[in-house]
């Protein structure tokens, strides 16, 4: 039985990316031909995508709070690469993600085409990130970022990285918080986080095998980002998001792991 939803549930998902190498071919051919595809319109077809990749998925999904009406910057705990398409099926949205995606086969190119903004680890390119977040904001375009810069075990929050919030202070846009949670049989979820040295296929592999788990995405109250300084703002935010996943008011001060961001 595990081998059968195993094969089912992959095929679907490949009908799936299928799908979407065919609307990112379109953009693709549209940009050779000198016709641009506005933003707005890429993160509506990337949102129609989003939905088809996050069914695509064994999990049980359920929305707690009200969607943002003003673009906003939004921020969220990260556990897993699957934390993308959850999100971005909620509302036309674009990411901020590491470098090494747009290599990635398929999924890369995809990410690439929905105008996800790329971020080298200690690249030194802070100031051209920082510009490129607040010109998207400017543009009256929501963006999702991951502050902690990994994703964890989905147990604990690592320490929101402040001088990714610049672009929002610069704009005066308000962070929307998120807090993103797994669970199976009523514990946090053993499977669902993608850390360590997993790979894509074998992630996959262990998720399709099992049942479906629960997914819990909390929408927080908007946090505004009027004269606050970096370092404060992200321990406002990191404080709401841990106090929604753990119920605990005090942020405690976690030590870095090794791990592995998606």
């Amino acid at each position: 039985m595990p081998k059968l939803r195993v094969i089912a549930r992959f095929s679907r998902l490949i009908l799936v990316l299928l799908l979407g190498m065919l609307m990112a071919s379109i953009i693709g051919v549209g940009e050779r031909l000198g016709l641009k595809t506005p933003m707005q319109r890429r993160q509506r077809w990337t949102c129609w995508f989003m939905k088809y990749l996050a069914g695509a998925l064994p999990f049980e999904v359920r929305v707690v709070g009200t969607l943002p009406q003003q673009p906003m910057l939004w921020v969220s705990n990260h556990v897993s690469w699957t934390d993308i398409p959850l999100l971005g099926m909620l509302m036309p949205l674009s990411f901020l993600s590491k470098a090494e995606v747009r290599h990635w086969p398929v999924a890369g190119w995809l990410a690439e085409k929905a105008g996800t903004l790329f971020i080298r680890r200690g690249g030194g390119d802070g100031q051209r990130l920082r510009e490129q977040i607040s010109g998207q904001l400017g543009q009256a375009q929501p963006l999702v970022i991951f502050p902690e810069g990994t994703t964890t075990d989905g147990q604990q929050l690592r320490t929101f990285h402040g001088r990714l919030l610049a672009g929002a202070i610069d704009q005066g846009v308000a962070l929307q918080p998120v807090a993103i949670q797994y669970r199976r049989n009523g514990e946090t979820d053993p499977i669902a986080p993608f850390i360590g040295d997993d790979d894509l296929v074998s992630h996959l592999t262990r998720l399709f095998a099992e049942p479906r788990g629960e997914v819990c995405i909390q929408l927080l109250a908007p946090i505004s980002s009027v004269d606050k300084e970096r370092a404060a703002l992200a321990f406002q935010a990191q404080q709401a998001i841990h106090l929604a996943l753990f119920g605990a008011e005090e942020v405690p001060v976690v030590p870095r792991r090794q791990a592995r961001a998606a």
